[in-house]
Parts: C-alpha cells; sequence; structure tokens
C-alpha cells in the first residue's frame, strides 16, 4: 500500500510528511487488507484540518478528521 499525501492551500514541513507516513503504516498494519490510504491537510486561512482516508477490502472507507485553528506568530 503506497500512502498518497496532499496539501491543499499551504505548505506542510517534510517531518510533518514523514510523521503522517508513519501514522498510515501503522493503521494499514492494523487494518484488514488495506487497499488504498490517503491524508489531505487544508486549510481555508484561519483553521487547519487534516483528514486520514483508508480503503480497506470489501469496499469500506475508513475516515478521521482533525480541525484546528491556526495560531500566529507575533
Amino acid at each position: 500500500m503506497r500512502p498518497t499525501i496532499t496539501a491543499r492551500h499551504c505548505e506542510i514541513s517534510d517531518a510533518l510528511r514523514e510523521r503522517a507516513i508513519s501514522v498510515l503504516e501503522r493503521l494499514g498494519a492494523l487494518a484488514s487488507r488495506p487497499m488504498e490510504s490517503t491524508v489531505v491537510f487544508d486549510t481555508d486561512g484561519i483553521g487547519l484540518t487534516a483528514e486520514i482516508r483508508l480503503h480497506v477490502a470489501r469496499g469500506e472507507i475508513l475516515v478521521a478528521r482533525g480541525d484546528a485553528v491556526e495560531r500566529r506568530r507575533p
């Protein structure tokens, strides 16, 4: 299973990309016959969103989503 990492309207660091891949690999090890995995990072100017999609056998898609408010540094 090859993970896909996408950043929409933002840029992500290499460390965050590696962390996302690590999480997908751990989830894939727990899932029954994982077929595809995707992480999408997005921002709308104020909030940040991360969504994980794990496509497993029999067409089931598991989705996890997290939201946060971006804190700007002075």
